[in-house]
């Protein structure tokens, strides 16, 4: 059976974000909230029949079947929520973070919970089997943090602050659904934004607490952390057209001195992509060419890469990294490239350099006050 019969039925746009470089500081005119890193999700809940849909409308349902146990065991009878599926995964802390924590727990423990962003991009599976299988080994949780309907009543036109009071006696918060943590207070928004990257998140979200909820339309606001760092090239890939370099494959040497692949720069203008293939063919190693790991978003990419001599550094903008402990990490995103830096030695872009979030234990993040 489908949904019969909600106030607010599918398909539904979500409302989104639009970024800044600030967390805005109006008091009293704003909510703030963990920007969670996960697959956004809008649930709809009729009884036992429940449609779980993408920010862009396709069907979640079938790569995340214990989210559908727990929304049923755990959400109102009759809601519609705006949330995040994510998958927590307990990790080694790092034995470089900082230990300045305002959890004196994360001083001494030898482990905690973050999001992992790998973990949970491999749910995206074709066979049944393996999705049966990994709902098991590494189960989501979905975390609401907006009402659109509860009951029989519409909370589109309703203010932020009653949606959020709607959310909250939505959810009965047992193991697998959470309400995300809130504050209006924007000078601990800002410190959320430091603090809460520990725990596998990225960033912040503002919503105006006497705003309606306006789907597909950009009236929240997102902070995301942007950083900077001096990487090794490593080698290059060809852009899809011929023509020039598509992306720049980067390094970063360990303690041992071994160069470790952390991720590279893309999106290169029609007349940087030649500039780059110049700047780097010379220090084409032969003719070798080798094969990189397929792309599980699109099997027909072609990930061969050609290797150069370890002998350029350049400056990227990166927001996040992501992996587990010192040497396991890599970028999140794909980075800016942002100038070469012939004043670097190569050997000096090291792991070091990078900036090491706060331990944060995902549970300390939804614990609400």
């Amino acid at each position: 059976m489908g949904i019969v019969q909600l106030p607010v039925m599918p398909p539904l746009e979500p409302m989104l974000a639009k970024a800044q470089t600030t967390v805005p500081t109006d008091a009293g005119v704003w909510s703030y909230e963990p920007k969670w890193d996960g697959f956004r999700a809008l649930v709809f809940r009729d009884g036992d029949d429940v449609v779980l849909l993408s920010r862009s409308g396709k069907d979640l349902a079938r790569y995340f079947p214990e989210v559908l146990d727990a929304v049923r065991d755990e959400l109102a009878p009759r809601c519609v929520l705006d949330g995040e599926i994510v998958v927590p995964r307990e990790i080694t802390a790092d034995a470089r973070s900082n230990e300045n924590t305002a959890d004196a727990r994360s001083k001494t423990a030898k482990s905690r919970v973050r999001l992992d962003w790998e973990s949970l991009s491999q749910r995206i599976h074709p066979a049944e089997s393996r999705v049966r299988l990994l709902s098991t080994q590494t189960p989501a949780h979905f975390i609401g943090f907006d009402a659109l309907a509860v009951g029989d009543t519409s909370l589109l036109r309703a203010p932020f602050r009653t949606r959020r009071e709607a959310l909250s006696g939505a959810v009965d918060e047992k193991q697998w659904c959470h309400v995300t943590r809130t504050t209006e207070d924007p000078v601990l928004g800002a410190q959320w934004l430091q603090e809460f990257e520990g725990a596998g998140l990225d960033g912040v979200i503002a919503k105006r607490l006497d705003g309606p909820y306006l789907a597909g339309k950009r009236e929240m606001v997102k902070v995301k952390h942007h950083r900077d760092a001096d990487c090794v090239a490593m080698g290059y890939r060809i852009h899809k057209s011929g023509e020039g370099i598509g992306s720049i494959l980067l390094g970063l040497y360990r303690a041992d001195g071994e160069l470790q692949m952390v991720g590279g720069a893309a999106s290169f203008t029609a007349k940087a992509r030649l500039k780059l293939l110049a700047d780097l063919e010379p220090l084409r190693i032969g003719d070798e060419v080798r094969d990189g790991e397929p792309s599980r978003w699109n099997s027909a990419a072609d990930k061969r890469w050609i290797p150069v001599r370890p002998e350029r550094v350049c400056e990227v903008a990166y927001d996040q990294m992501e992996g587990n402990g010192e040497y396991g990490q890599r970028f999140r995103h794909a980075v800016k490239f942002l100038r070469w830096r012939p004043d670097r030695d190569p050997a000096s872009c090291t792991f070091e350099q990078l900036d090491v979030p706060l331990n944060y234990d995902l549970y300390d993040v939804l614990e609400r006050s």
